[in-house]
């Protein structure tokens, strides 16, 4: 039964993704209730086989959506048409990124780029800011699948270091530097949800994310040194001591630069091509990604004469990853009704007023320091950045805001950034520990609180002197 349901969930799914791209060229009433169909039988055949605990945050959205419908006298049949359509651009991202990692399958990329950095990366914060800088690299391409990867090769290079030291050093750096990502990468969901839908310029956006991002990085390799010292270790000794030992490795070793360069290379068709489509298509950026990354896939393996690539890797996928996405999925298309319901009833407005007035009856406090606590708050509840960018951007979508959209955009996915960081209940903390066997409350809250303060008070120093110059 279990796996008739799996099948079934990975048909309506495709299905669903399919008509969305559909309905975005041609349009149509009609077209739009058979996508918002195909999501609802979805989102139902998911819950023969999703574990209650998996299930259970998408039924509370769902509960939350209904009570809304029913309160505020809405229609909930033309509620459910429309408000399962809302995330069918997003669920279409999170489909295809994954296809990424086929072409980095390839070759060792990563090995390659790691190596290629040796000789850069010889004094504990080097390692560290590079470590930080090739997993922001390699979360362009796989997401928070990008911790495991970077965290296994890093590992193997410092083999024989151990200790709680150790982990803090290597795991701070996984750990903070993917969830920098999330205020810049173009390739992640959260981030692109709330450009699109707060309608912020994608480039403005990018180089303010990149910009507070590197900040970010630079302030956690200082954190790094005090860390250093407060464990009393010299990693900078233990560093130098493994890269001696391959130095003579990779002496007379060619191929592994080559391999660098064309990761390189591969990195910046990728990047180049989503910006030179958006720039010539008005099209949404939804919308534009996913085109871009499924042409640059098949013309990776086209060009390499692995045709057949294509189609294993393809299998593979229906058969085995899509089922494993039911839960993200679920989550989100339950959000997306939960949205649609929340915009309906006109109750965004009274949330959105709600906090103005919060903020306005406490001196100094203005609508910017309490965006990101939104974010962090609902991720120590088990919602993760991703379901919340999409709850909070997509009520904010109908609401007017005395703040340009790149603003709240930073507002918002700076909470992400310290969600990520703190919380034990979401994913990259939970892959984390368990690569790196060191409890999640550890790997995340303990190691991190103190830089988590920090960052959010050098975000809120530039959200507040742009409100006082240029408001």
């Amino acid at each position: 039964m279990v796996h008739i349901a799996k099948r079934g969930y990975t048909f309506f799914i495709s299905l669903y993704v399919i008509m969305h791209f559909i309905v975005y060229f041609i349009g149509g009433d009609s077209l739009s209730t058979t996508l918002s169909l195909f999501g609802l039988a979805a989102f139902a055949i998911g819950f023969f086989f999703l574990p209650v605990k998996q299930a259970s945050i998408s039924l509370l959205l769902l509960v939350i959506a209904l009570i809304v419908h029913l309160t505020a006298g809405t229609s909930l049949i033309e509620g459910a048409v429309s408000g399962f359509t809302v995330m069918s651009g997003l669920i279409a991202l999170l489909l295809i990124v994954p296809t990424i990692s086929w072409v980095l399958e390839e070759k060792p990329y990563i090995e390659s780029v790691i190596n290629f950095a040796q000789n850069l990366l010889n004094t504990s914060r080097k390692f560290y800011f590079g470590m930080m800088v090739i997993t922001q690299i390699i979360s362009y391409f796989l997401l928070f699948g990008s911790i495991p990867m970077v965290y296994g090769m890093i590992n193997d290079f410092l083999s024989n270091e151990k200790g709680e030291a150790w982990e803090n050093y290597k795991g701070t750096a996984m750990l903070r530097a993917f969830s920098l990502t999330t205020m810049w990468v173009v390739s992640i969901p959260s981030f692109i949800f709330a450009v699109d839908a707060l309608g912020a310029s994608l480039s403005l956006s990018i180089l303010q994310g990149f910009f507070i991002s590197f900040a970010g990085i630079l302030l956690a390799t200082l954190f790094s040194y005090y860390q250093e010292r407060h464990y009393g270790v010299d990693l900078t000794e233990g560093i130098q001591k493994e890269l001696k030992k391959v130095a003579d490795q990779k002496k007379n070793e060619t191929r592994g630069n080559r391999d660098a360069l064309e990761f390189g290379f591969l990195f910046v068709t990728l990047f180049g091509s989503i910006f030179l489509l958006n720039a010539f298509w008005s099209a949404e950026l939804l919308f534009i990604i996913p085109i871009v990354i499924v042409g640059w896939v098949l013309l990776n393996f086209l060009i390499r004469g692995r045709g057949s690539a294509i189609i294993e890797n393809g299998r593979v996928y229906l058969s085995k990853s899509i089922p494993n996405k039911a839960q993200q999925f679920s989550i989100l298309l339950a959000a997306g009704f939960l949205i649609n319901a929340v915009n309906q009833s006109g109750y965004g407005k009274y949330i959105i007023d709600g906090l103005f007035y919060m903020t306005d009856a406490v001196p100094f406090l203005n609508f910017l320091y309490v965006l990101p606590f939104v974010v962090i708050v609902l991720g120590f509840i088990g919602l993760g950045p991703l379901t919340v960018i999409v709850l909070v951007s997509g009520i904010l979508q109908g609401v007017e805001l005395p703040y340009p959209p790149e603003i709240v955009v930073l507002g918002i996915t700076s909470g992400s950034v310290i969600s990520i960081m703190l919380s034990p209940l979401i994913l990259p903390s939970i892959i984390l520990s368990s690569v790196n066997g060191v409890s999640i409350v550890k790997n995340g809250l303990l190691f991190n609180y103190k830089y988590a303060i920090a960052f959010y008070v050098m975000v809120q120093i530039y959200l507040q002197l742009f409100v006082v110059f240029f408001l």
